[in-house]
Parts: C-alpha cells; structure tokens; sequence
C-alpha cells in the first residue's frame, strides 16, 4: 500500500504539480477552490480492488502493579479488521462536433464544457464524503454524517438546536494514520478525465451525429483509523439568536483530538451560514481563540490555529440528531 507522510501533502493539488498535463491542474485548482476539504485531504491507495481493509486497536494492555511472591494478570492487545469500501463516480460530456467548429477556440470551449462536469462531480463527491448512506445507496460508501450520527458518541457535541434547519460543523485530521480518502491500486486520485475524441452519437431518436466526448470518472472511499480525529458540533440553528455557533463546544471537540487538534493537517470545515457566525467572532479583538491572517492574499480564520475551511455541500437542513 502506497502512503505519504502528511507533511507531505498528498493532495489533489499536489499530484496535479507532479505532471506535465495542464488540464488536469486545471482542474485540480477548480476543485479545490470550490470543495476546500478536497484541497486539504490525504490520500491513500488502497489494499482491494474495490475496498481498504485495515486494522483498528480496540484494546491496550493495562498491565498489574504486583508484589513479592504474587504474579501478574496475563494480557494481550485487541485489534478488529474494518472493510470500507469505494463508490465509482462517472460521468460523459458530449459537445456536437458543429458547435465545436463554430467555435472561434475549439480547445477552450471543449474546456468551460468539461469543467462544468467537474464542478458538479466535485459537488457530487464531497456531499456523499458528508451524507453518504451505504445502506440507502450501495454503489457510494459511509460519509461523515452516516458514521456520527448520536450525540450519545463521544466525538459528537450537540449545540442545542432542534427540527430541521439545523448544521454541523466538523473537525478532521488528515493522515495516513488519521482519516484519509482511499482509490484503488494503480488508479489515480481525484477526477480523472480521458477525452475520447469526436465519435458518432446518437440522439432521442435514435439518429446518429458526430460529437466530441470525455470521459471523467473519481473511484473514492473514507477510511478512519482513529475515531477521535473526527469531531463533529451538530444541531446548529442556522437562524436567530439561540443555539448558533458556541465555541465552547468547538473547545471540548478539539480538547479530545489527538495533541488537542494541534500539528499539520487539521481543519474546520463549515458551510457559509457557520463561517459568516466565525467571521462575526473572529472580528471581535477581545476574543483570543480566533486569529486571522493573509494565506495567498485570501484571509483565512483561525480557531486555535485550526483553520475554518469553507464545504457548501454542508447543508442548513439537517434534521437535529439525538
């Protein structure tokens, strides 16, 4: 099994650096400016085909405080083996070869056409990485929502809200050892794009005409090894004045990750109605949990150093969790 270190950064991003195919930092670049959890995950090549299987430590040996002529409790580690397995997400582009000569740049247009794909795969892919539900769906995986779902777990706050207008904010760290994203062996991380060239097509009709296709496809899992790396504040109201954001949960939730949150690859992923709620806090100059500072000429704010990082596809609608 590959792996790469965090600090590493095993992103989209970055294996769009190692190449020479500008369309693919293209559209790396896309992703990441409109998915930000995308710029910031790991990812690993997992061990199956179609699935990762690793080993989770359940239980560690406490050891005896002992006495003279007394012996000691014999003990063992406990591990368990957890499966997760990966959607395949697939789509086709397909642009009349007319249009295409009609185009004053033939390449460009193909490109806004293809992005427009991968604008709304990447919507796709990070609403299931949020709401996916294996049980509801199997051809996609677990997301975060599906796997912490009671405030009764101890990675889960409630702040207090109630019906279904309600958000969640959540807390990762990244690592190979942490929470990372999985694709298949010898397969590629992130959309893939293969332009199929022009090819004859056929209408509603069945009447065939020449288009131009691409082909986009992302194979993708999520493997957790450490519950504690996830941290989930749900039951926000997203309107009025009660219940709203309490960085008072945000403390605890970061308090019971490993190093408290601290060390490279950990984030706060929020929708805009969250963020808006962390920029009002932020500009308060009393407040000494939030910072902010210039990172590419795009402010960025900071709750103990973590930075808040935007997730649209994080809904306003969730109903409360109990």
């Amino acid at each position: 099994m590959a792996t790469v270190a965090v600090q590493s950064q095993l992103t989209l991003i970055e294996l769009a650096k190692r190449t020479n195919d500008k369309n693919l930092l293209t559209i790396a670049e896309v992703l990441a400016e409109t998915n930000e959890i995308i710029q910031d995950a790991v990812w690993l090549e997992s061990n199956q085909p179609t699935s990762h299987v690793g080993t989770q430590r359940t239980h560690l040996p406490v050891g005896t405080w002992r006495r003279i002529n007394k012996g000691v409790v014999e003990e063992a580690a406990a591990t368990k083996q957890v499966t997760e397995p990966m959607g395949m997400l697939e789509a086709y582009s397909t642009v009349d070869a007319r249009l295409v000569a009609l185009a004053p740049d033939k390449a460009a247009f193909r490109s806004q056409e293809d992005l427009a794909f991968v604008e709304g795969l990447s919507q796709t892919l990070v609403g299931k990485l949020i709401y996916g539900v294996l049980a509801d769906d199997p051809e996609v995986f677990d997301g975060f929502a599906a796997r912490y779902n009671l405030t009764s777990l101890a990675n889960v706050y409630g702040g207090g809200g109630t019906g279904s207008d309600t958000t969640s904010l959540w807390i990762l760290q990244w690592g190979p050892t942490k929470v990372h994203l999985i694709y298949p062996p010898g397969g590629n991380m992130g959309i893939k794009t293969r332009d199929l060239g022009e090819q004859t097509v056929y209408d509603g009709d069945g009447n065939p005409y020449q288009a131009y296709r691409t082909h986009f496809g992302i194979d993708c899992g999520i493997y957790v090894h450490d519950d504690r790396c996830v941290q989930r504040v749900a039951n926000i109201e997203t309107a009025g004045a009660t219940n709203t954001l309490d960085d008072d949960d945000l403390i605890a939730a970061l308090n019971q990750m490993p190093v408290r949150g601290g060390g490279p690859g950990t984030a706060i992923y929020v929708n805009r109605t969250i963020s808006t709620q962390f920029d009002i806090l932020a500009k308060d100059k009393s407040n000494v949990n939030y910072t902010s500072d210039n990172a590419f000429g795009v402010p960025v704010v900071r709750f103990r150093g973590v930075p808040v990082r935007l997730v649209e596809q994080i809904l306003d609608t969730e109903t409360a969790i109990t």
